[in-house]
């Protein structure tokens, strides 16, 4: 489900003792990107549940504020947000001072997600009101995703929303979703819809700063992988080798960052508690780690 393993975010998420020497991405390429991440017109935020929680699950207040705030910094500018946002279960287990191990079943995560998931959306309904913004909440699963005709009807819902001005908040339907449906990780939800619907850049938010050669937190010499391009194999490599399970870690984020980037959109992992994240990344900032788009239309 979208956030059932999120909550082992932070050991996955940082990789381990690597290199990512590939051929450097051309500079002027670089600098292509960045400026097309500066200038994008409408941007999916995908925030994971470690970004949102405190230790013991419960919602934290000032990281979400905090979220809503950089969010708000691209609304300012003008542009479109969709936020695909996890969390539910994690604020189920908080709202409940259910342990973590009650999740460990397939109907006790469901169960807990409903809980969770009316609790997030009234804190996101208290902080977007903080600026006058309004937010609608969107529940989906695989199958409305691969069938075109729901997809099409969830593509449109979104598209009306925009148009009010609204921001959509995207999470997985986990009290229905299934082993044979679920998405397995709402990275890959973020990146699917940006592909679908047409967004000039996807944000990645976790619990650390980018993809590294290194766990950060372990290894003094990790060095942060400020971009991925011509290097992918590597990074992948990288990744490949440190990472203990398939979703809610770093594999996830770096495989749908590249999904977007095969489509021509750059994509960003990065650090949710990073000062002005997005607003760094408006202003063209190196900030976590940056894909390269990869059709070429970059380049020039």
């Amino acid at each position: 489900m979208s956030e059932l393993s999120e909550t082992s975010e932070t050991s996955e998420a940082t990789g381990t003792a690597g290199t990512a020497d590939a051929v450097a991405p051309d500079a002027d390429a670089v600098a292509a990107a960045r400026d097309a991440a500066a200038e994008a017109d409408r941007v999916i935020v995908k925030a994971g549940t470690n970004s949102l929680t405190d230790d013991d699950s419960n919602l934290d207040d000032d990281k979400l504020d905090k979220l809503v705030d950089d969010i708000e910094s691209l609304l300012s500018r003008g542009k479109e947000v969709l936020l695909v946002s996890s969390g539910a279960v994690g604020a189920g287990i908080g709202r409940l001072d259910h342990p973590t191990a009650d999740r460990d079943t397939l109907e006790a995560s469901q169960a807990l997600s409903t809980v969770g998931q009316s609790l997030l959306m009234h804190r996101y309904t208290e902080s977007f009101e903080r600026y006058d913004r309004k937010v609608a909440q969107i529940l989906i699963t695989q199958h409305d995703l691969e069938n075109p005709e729901r997809f099409t009807n969830f593509r449109n819902t979104v598209e009306t929303l925009l148009e009010w001005g609204v921001v959509p908040i995207i999470n997985e339907n986990d009290a229905v979703a299934t082993e044979e449906l679920q998405i397995g990780d709402n990275d890959m939800i973020s990146s699917n819809i940006a592909v679908g619907i047409g967004v000039d850049l996807l944000v990645t938010l976790t619990d650390v700063g980018g993809v590294y050669t290194g766990n950060p937190k372990e290894d003094p010499d990790a060095e942060r992988i400020e971009v991925v391009g011509d290097n992918y194999s590597d990074v992948e490599d990288i990744v490949t080798a440190s990472s203990t399970g398939g979703f809610g870690g770093i594999q996830t984020k770096v495989r749908g960052a590249r999904d977007a980037a095969e489509y021509g959109i750059p994509a960003v992992i990065a650090q949710s508690t990073e000062p002005d994240v997005l607003a760094k990344i408006a202003e063209r900032e190196s900030v976590g780690t940056m894909f390269l788009p990869l059709d070429g239309e970059l380049d020039d």
